[in-house]
Order: structure tokens, then C-alpha cells, then sequence
């Protein structure tokens, strides 16, 4: 039973004539209870804590179009004093028993429940164990020799000591198998997070980025030599050299990232894989998962999406409109306020999946739904957000993402593997402190440094940054990626330190694993170097014994102010992966400039804007001051032109040039190379959708057109699609009628 105010609407709505009446509703139920002895409990279905808090849970109601906020309903929440006040009615002793004696009895009836059990419910595949202690064995023998270095063994037995202890070969594994089947078919896969923090991770092929510290490994002789004093940041940045002992070239290795940022100091925390899949190959990686584990053993991992800033500001203007009031920018700020961070809505991982084991049942976790309630998605998630199981679950993140794309086009379109691109390569590193590789002057494209179109170093804030700090080693480029995604990393803080001379590139915090790596340099315990990077990079900041700590440790109070202002930091495994895919991306911009071009704009093809970009470097550098001068009030739209104008400006610059559409030789979706430029796909044409522009593929199978009416009766396009590609002159030398010569 609750509080009358609660069911006051029933008056409202005629359905029953006064508190008296829901009184003796109450009544009732109360006698019911009694007389099938059964328990009666008083409840208040409390929204919100304080009386005064009813206007948040209004302007959500309004916000959402859920009514008008006009009823009043007080479900704040009720000491106990209140609710005894509320049921006095039912006489002392009724009112003490449905308020606080039944509700303990139904209390003591329930034994110990969890929404989700405690321990570790991995999929079991019985010899994860020994498959991957053999593949890290086999592979690190492979590279480093049959007696390996102590640095490599004690490494590796450390870290199989704990995922063998903890359970984690199963998890290992899975991504091996998920990385190796999507390689055989022809797609790279890029690490995400702090997977590479993990030499095993290297060794069964899950990661490209090797932990260890750089070093020479000779290929023939298995001669190693690793650099243990910081002086140098990372193997690609050591100096081509032979073996002393053979004469052959040495490989160069090692980005110095320590194993407890993946998997905790004791090893046991649960490690969290995160794989880049090409968003072309990512619903095979999904089919795949089910395959080894079986449908009815994975499921989609379920979100939870709550109100941000912006909305809040929109729900309380809503509000204020239907009242017709004029609230100060004070009140509007502290209503907003109240009701961001409140959940909104549920949703759907865009690439996590949720694998339960064969003996257990979802239903053991997790409830399970339709996003957002909509039952004609066809898709079902985990009710619970991913976090909430994420400790007795396996949630694999098989992540859709441009750049394994952009690299398998680039490998067909060139013949050359990514792969084998050397991350020592001079020229290339040159591309991202100034734009001499391009054969341009900085002044033909508005900016000094050559990373148009280059993922992760293209966007105007870190162009800003390589400006500022003009990067010459692969190391620099590794550090520029951790301050460019941390928050309060740069921004007053890196930033002033490097622009004032009180430190550089290579001495500023830049990823949480430097401040774990510098300060045991500094010769300070590992464990606690180990619990101030924690802290750190969660923006917790630091203690005074803490700070006592670090200086007496010789650490410099610059770098102890920077420890206090930053707020989140970016792993440095998942930089290296980064910058790994960039610097590959840049090889190929220098020497095979059309690939690489027809790549970019293949990818954003809907966002194209034709009529722009084939009138010419002058046409694109006017729209593109045009965007500039909207400042921030530019819409999202021209913000995402912006990036296809400013490399179509450097693709003028460099001497090449675009093709209109051709209905006989353009593609779908993708750039031609010919000649010395690129043939436009019908999809870079405005109202020509992707399935119109497969349509046009399919038509033309049937042989030339005659005229332009017969074009659009075979290809069914619409009037404003065939009103573009009049405009854009596609079908030159074509009539617009049919006609029949009888005298032919």
C-alpha cells in the first residue's frame, strides 16, 4: 500500500471520489492481507530523495514528452516518522506493523541474493592453458633464439605465471584465434587499450607492439642487445646497425611498456581485449565468435545512455517555455545540473559481445531486452550495462574501424604490406613535422606540417601540436598520440610546461605507463610507482606522503604540479598501435600518393561534395575559409567537409586532379585511379544513395545507353538524383530522348 498523495490522480480522474476513499482502499487490502495472513507492507515508489527534488523528475517528464508535468505526485522518499504519520488511519499497532514489522518479516524471508554472482565465469575451452604456453614459447624462441635472454624469459614466465594462475588463457586465446582468422582473410588487426603492456599478447600474434624494452635481436645469430637507461624512447628510433657477431642487419624492437598497466600489479586483474577489426570484416569477426562458442552462448552487450550536458540545458528550456516563466541563466544552469548524468535510454554496444559458458545461463547475470524497448529491432542485448558484469563475464570488443580498412586498400591498390613498412623510415617521419615529403610549400595548403588525412595526427588540434613540438622520432610521435586523448594532459599542462623550456617532448607525462617507467628510473619501489600512476591517471592526484615520496625521489615539482592537474590518461600500448597504423598510412601518402587519396575519399564518399572539389584548388580553398569563418557555429556537416576539402586542396597542390563521374567507368562507392588523378564515384554526388549508385553499376551490365531517358527508365533514379548528374555534366555527348530512325 502507499501514501494517498501517491494515487491522488484517481481523483483527478474521477475514479474515486476522495482520500477518504483511497483510505478505505487501504483498508481493505490490509484486511485482505490479514485475513490470508499474508504480509502488507507500506511503500512510498520513491523517484527522488528531498520534497523539493519533484521538479527534476517534472522537467524529465516534460523533456521526454512524457505528459505535462502537471501532476504533482510526491514520491520523495519517507523516514519512517512520515510514513507512521501517513497510515495512522489504520489505528498505532496496524500502522507500526505495515510500516516497519511486515517489511522486516519479507526482509528476513529473503536470504543472501546478488543481481550478479561473485567469481570469474570465463568460456572454457580445455586446452586454452597449453595452447598458449606452447605459442609464446615457440614464437619467443623464434625471434630470440633457443636460449633466451634473461629479460625475455623472466618476462614471459612472470606474465604466464599469472594467466595461468587467474584463468585469463581462455581470453588469450579467443583473440589469437579472432586475430589470425581475420589476417588469413586478408584484414590487419589493430590492438586497442593496454593489451600491448603484454609480451605474451606479442608472442600468440594478438599485438603488434612489443612490450620490452628497445633492443637489437640479429635474425641469423640471435645476438641481443637491449638499451635499459631511457635514452632511448623505443626500438624503431635506434640507428640501423649490424651484428658484431654475423655481419647481418639487426631487427630493431621494444616500446618499454610495463605489464602491470594490463593486467594489474598481482596479475590478476581480468584483462580487458580490445581488437580494431575493419568495419568491412567486423560482422565476420562477430559470425566467427559464434562459431567457436555457439549462438546461444553470446550475446550483445547492452549500454546504458544518460543525459548530457546539452540535453539537460534543452530539457529545462522545454520546461520553462510550458510555464511561460523567464528563469535566469543561474537557475537554468543548477536545474540542468539535477538532472544530468540521470539515465535516459538503453542501447547496444557497437562491437562488444557478451560469451557465457556452456554450463551457465545468461538468465544466471543478466536479464536480457530490446534496446531502447524496441521490440522490432530484432536485436537483443544484456539488460545490465557491460560494466555491471564485466568481472563474471567475458566481454570480447570486436571494434568496426577505418584504419584496417584503409590499409587493406592500400595493400591491394599498391602490392605492398603494410607490414613491411620499416617505423624507422626517415621520410616518412618527416611527413609530421613538415610537409617537404609532399614536395609542396606549407603556404599552398595553409599549414606547415604534411598529416591531412592521416588518422589520429589530421585533426587541427594535434597539427597544432606538431607544430608546436615538430616530432623527429617515432618515440615523439608515441607521446604526441598520449597527450592528444588524455584530459588536462596538453591543455595547461604540457603544453605551458614545453612553451615555457621547463621541460620537453620527451620529459613531459604524456602516458600513464611514463609515470610507473620514469619513476623507477628514479630508483623508487615498484609498487608504489605502480599506485601513483593508478591514481594518477584516474585524476585522483596525489597525497602529501605521496608527494613526499617523489621528492625524495629527486622527481622536479614540475612534474609533480602536472601529476595533480591531470584528470585521465591514455594507455601507451594503445598509442604505439595508433601511431603504428599512422605511420604505415603516411608511408603510403609519400609514395603512392593515388592510392592513398582514393582510399581517404572512398571511405567518406557520402560526405563528398563534387560540385565543390571539381572546380579546382581555388574553388576548394575559398569553400574551405568559407567553413573556417563559421568558427565553432559551423554545422556538423561542413565540419566533416572540412577534412575532405583541406586533403583535396593538398591533393591539387601536388599536381594531381578529379574526374568528374562517368557512368561507364565510375565505381559505386570508390576512386579510380587514372591518368594522374581520380574518376568521382556516383556515390560522391548528392542524392545518389549507395543503393542507387550499386543500381547504376548493375544496369550498365546491360551494354551503353542511348539517351539519357533510357539511362534513367533502366537505372530507376530518381528526378533530383538525375538533376544532379545533369549538373555535374555525367552525361555528355548523350540525348536526352530515345529516338528511332526509320532510314538507319
Amino acid at each position: 500500500i502507499q501514501p494517498r498523495a501517491n494515487n491522488a490522480f484517481l481523483i483527478r480522474k474521477g475514479l474515486v471520489e476522495s482520500e477518504a476513499a483511497l483510505a478505505d482502499i487501504n483498508i481493505r487490502i490490509v484486511e485482505l492481507g490479514r485475513k490470508l495472513n499474508k504480509p502488507v507492507v507500506a511503500t512510498g515508489d520513491v523517484h527522488f530523495v528531498e520534497p523539493q527534488h519533484e521538479i527534476f523528475r517534472t522537467i524529465l517528464q516534460i523533456g521526454q514528452d512524457y505528459g505535462d508535468g502537471g501532476e504533482k505526485i510526491p514520491l520523495y522518499f519517507r523516514t519512517t516518522d512520515d510514513m507512521l504519520q501517513e497510515f495512522c488511519y489504520l489505528g498505532e499497532d496496524e500502522a507500526r506493523r505495515v510500516v516497519i514489522e511486515d517489511p522486516a518479516r519479507v526482509a528476513d524471508m529473503i536470504d543472501a541474493i546478488k543481481p550478479v554472482p561473485d567469481g570469474f565465469y570465463p568460456p572454457q575451452i580445455e586446452t586454452a592453458e597449453k595452447e598458449i604456453n606452447e605459442l609464446t614459447w615457440q614464437k619467443a624462441h623464434g625471434i630470440y633464439g633457443a636460449k633466451l635472454p634473461e629479460i625475455v624469459e623472466a618476462r614471459v614466465k612472470r606474465e604466464l605465471s599469472s594467466i595461468n594462475k587467474y584463468g585469463f588463457s581462455v581470453l588469450y586465446l579467443i583473440a589469437h584465434k579472432l586475430v589470425k582468422k581475420s589476417n588469413e582473410d586478408g584484414y590487419l588487426v589493430g590492438s586497442r587499450g593496454s593489451v600491448g603492456s603484454s609480451l605474451v599478447a606479442f608472442f600468440t600474434g594478438i599485438t603488434e607492439v612489443n612490450a620490452l624494452p628497445p633492443h637489437y635481436i640479429c635474425p641469423q645469430c640471435f645476438n641481443f642487445e637491449v638499451i635499459t637507461d631511457n635514452s632511448v624512447g623505443c626500438g624503431a628510433d635506434l640507428e640501423d646497425k649490424e651484428c658484431s657477431n654475423c655481419g647481418a642487419d639487426l631487427h630493431k624492437d621494444g616500446f618499454d611498456i610495463p605489464f602491470e598497466t594490463f593486467l594489474g600489479f598481482e596479475g590478476d586483474k581480468v584483462p580487458d581485449i580490445d581488437l580494431n577489426f575493419s568495419g568491412d570484416y567486423q560482422s565476420q569477426a562477430h559470425q566467427y565468435v559464434e562459431e567457436l562458442f555457439g549462438s546461444d552462448n553470446v550475446f550483445r552487450a547492452g549500454t546504458i545512455s544518460t543525459i548530457a550536458d546539452k540535453t539537460a540545458f534543452g530539457f529545462v528550456k522545454k520546461y520553462a517555455e510550458g510555464l511561460g516563466a523567464n528563469l535566469r541563466n543561474s537557475e537554468i544552469a543548477r536545474l540542468a545540473q539535477g538532472i544530468t548524468g540521470v539515465r535516459r535510454t538503453t542501447g547496444q554496444h557497437p562491437g562488444g559481445l557478451i560469451v557465457v559458458p556452456k554450463n551457465k545461463d545468461i538468465l544466471d547475470f543478466t536479464p536480457l531486452q530490446n534496446p531502447a524497448d524496441n521490440k522490432g529491432s530484432g536485436v537483443i542485448t544484456t539488460h545490465f550495462e557491460y560494466h555491471a558484469i564485466g568481472d563474471q563475464l567475458v566481454k570480447l570488443d570486436i571494434l568496426g574501424h577505418d584504419d584496417p580498412t584503409v590499409i587493406k586498400e592500400l595493400e591491394d591498390l599498391t602490392g605492398i604490406k603494410a607490414s613491411s613498412i620499416s617505423l624507422s623510415e626517415q621520410e616518412t617521419m618527416k611527413l609530421f613535422s613538415g610537409v617537404e615529403p609532399l614536395g609542396i610549400a606549407a603556404e599552398e595548403i595553409d599549414t606547415s606540417v604534411g598529416t591531412f588525412g592521416i588518422p589520429e595526427f589530421g585533426t587541427r588540434f594535434v597539427r597544432q601540436m606538431l607544430e608546436a613540438t615538430r616530432p623527429t622520432s617515432f618515440s615523439e610521435l608515441v607521446r604526441i598520440s598520449g597527450l592528444s586523448h588524455g584530459t588536462d594532459v596538453w591543455i595547461n599542462n604540457a603544453q605551458s610546461l614545453i612553451a615555457g623550456n621547463l621541460a620537453t617532448l620527451n620529459e613531459v607525462i604524456c602516458t600513464r605507463d611514463d609515470i610507473m617507467t620514469y619513476l623507477i628510473y628514479k630508483e623508487m619501489d615498484k609498487n608504489k610507482a605502480f599506485e601513483i600512476m593508478e591514481k594518477v591517471r584516474k585524476g585522483k592526484g596525489l597525497k602529501p606522503p605521496e608527494v613526499a615520496e617523489m621528492e625524495k625521489c629527486r622527481v622536479p615539482s614540475w612534474y609533480i604540479d602536472s601529476c595533480q592537474k591531470i584528470k585521465y590518461m591514455f594507455p601507451k600500448a594503445h598509442a604505439v598501435a595508433y601511431v603504428t597504423m599512422a605511420f604505415r598510412i603516411a608511408w603510403y601518402k609519400i609514395n603512392f600518393p593515388l592510392a592513398f587519396y582514393a582510399s581517404f575519399f572512398g571511405i567518406r564518399a557520402e560526405d563528398f561534395e563534387a560540385e565543390t572539389v571539381l572546380h579546382g584548388y581555388d574553388t576548394v580553398r575559398a569553400r574551405i575559409k568559407e567553413i573556417e569563418g563559421m568558427g565553432h557555429n559551423a554545422p556538423q556537416k561542413e565540419k566533416k567537409l572540412l577534412t575532405i576539402l583541406e586533403l583535396a586542396l593538398e591533393m591539387y597542390a601536388r599536381g594531381f586532379k578529379f574526374y568528374p563521374v562517368d557512368i561507364y567507368k565510375s565505381d559505386a562507392q570508390k576512386f579510380i585511379i587514372v591518368d594522374n588523378g581520380l574518376i568521382l564515384p556516383f556515390a560522391a554526388l548528392p542524392n545518389v544513395g549507395a543503393s542507387a549508385a550499386h543500381g547504376i553499376i548493375a544496369s550498365r551490365k546491360d551494354g551503353e545507353y542511348i539517351s539519357i531517358e533510357e539511362f534513367q527508365n533502366r537505372t530507376h533514379l530518381n528526378k533530383s538524383a538525375m538533376d544532379i548528374m545533369r549538373k555535374e555534366n555525367c552525361f555528355a555527348g548523350l540525348p536526352e530522348k530515345t529516338q528511332i530512325s526509320l532510314f538507319a
